[in-house]
């Protein structure tokens, strides 16, 4: 988005990806985020949507945690996560209770508990038009409000209502934001590549194709992602909730199955490094908070949002999770797919061009 904004002459933003040769004459841009289309699963979408593999692109990385709450509003506001404060799938709030980015509403405000202007904001305060085209239902909701506020919203409840509203809105110059769930969705439920997947890929073929067909002159599409997905098999499924030695310490989870955020009692951090690492081996990185802060894993964490990660991070390697089944719904340990890590697979998305 800082990009798009400096092609679009907000002032104050620079082309760091360096698009301005591809769009050179360009003076509206939609800019099409695919929900789980990672890098490393487009050459398995292209097979059932051929214009994923006819486009020109990139390779990007998404920031960390790689969950679509925190991609989203990196996205959104041109800020890694710990900056913006979405620093994953639920996080532990001030009063004990756990946020779920996906279920928020206004508790918390969405312009407190993520306060960074967004991209969308500075573009309509520059004088560009600038809108949003997504499901209904996310009208209004906490994570569209945090990571989209600033845009005209327009509802597209199908793939082809989507592409109409995108295209209406590229009529004049401007901005368009459009997001589409269903491969991710697929992914979770039934696993990359499996049969409603490759449906699901098919459908963000014929969308993708109806943006490319109707692009009007002087416009350019970007096709991106926020995470890539991967499969899980049963046998790399631990449960902290049902063994001891990983659940002793714990006072809350967070997080998600590929990131854990975990919460501990006065004095027993130390004892719950040692014992998730003697548990997890090689199948994760088990840091403590301050650690994974230094490291750079968020990208520089405002003080304000140190409290949302927990005293210690687990992050899974390989194909292997880590479930909470006494804090989080059923639904969460029947999933095929996940992301939240940092492998490739999971990381690296593409940015796909057409004007």
């Amino acid at each position: 988005m800082p990009s798009v904004s400096a092609l679009l002459g907000v002032p104050g933003t620079t082309d760091v990806l360096g698009l301005g040769a591809e769009l050179e004459g360009v003076d509206r841009i939609a800019v099409l985020m695919v929900d789980g289309l990672g890098r490393f699963q487009l050459p398995v979408a292209a097979a059932y949507a051929p214009i994923l593999a006819e486009l020109p692109g990139r390779n990007l990385t998404a920031g960390f945690p790689s969950t679509t709450p925190a991609s989203l509003v990196t996205i959104g506001t041109g800020a890694p996560p710990g900056a913006h404060g979405i620093l994953g799938f639920t996080l532990r709030m001030p009063d004990g209770g756990i946020l779920n980015h996906i279920k928020w509403g206004t508790d918390p405000d969405p312009a407190q508990w993520q306060p960074v202007p967004t991209r969308f904001e500075r573009a309509a305060a520059a004088g560009v038009s600038v809108t949003q085209v997504t499901r209904p239902e996310f009208e209004g909701t906490g994570l569209t409000v945090a990571a989209n506020r600033g845009a005209a919203f327009v509802g597209g409840a199908n793939p082809g209502a989507l592409a109409a509203g995108m295209l209406a809105a590229l009529s004049r110059p401007g901005l368009v934001y459009g997001y589409h769930p269903d491969l991710d969705h697929q992914g979770h439920a039934a696993g990359v590549d499996s049969p409603p997947w490759r449906t699901a890929a098919e459908e963000v073929g014929r969308l993708v194709s109806r943006l490319v067909d109707g692009l009007p002159a002087r416009a350019a599409l970007l096709v991106t992602a926020d995470h890539g997905q991967l499969n899980v098999p049963l046998e790399g499924r631990l449960d902290l909730d049902r063994d001891p030695a990983l659940a002793a310490g714990i006072v809350a989870v967070s997080g998600e199955p590929r990131v854990r955020y975990l919460y501990v009692a006065d004095g027993a951090r130390d004892d719950v490094i040692a014992a998730w690492r003697g548990v997890l081996g090689s199948s994760a990185w088990v840091l403590p908070r301050e650690e994974a802060v230094a490291e750079g894993w968020f990208g520089p964490v405002s003080p304000a949002h140190l409290d949302r990660i927990g005293d210690v991070v687990v992050i899974c390697q390989g194909r292997t999770v880590v479930l909470a089944s006494g804090r989080e719904p059923p639904a969460v340990g029947r999933l095929i797919a996940y992301h939240g890590s940092a492998t490739a697979a999971e990381m690296t998305v593409p940015l796909l061009i057409a004007r």
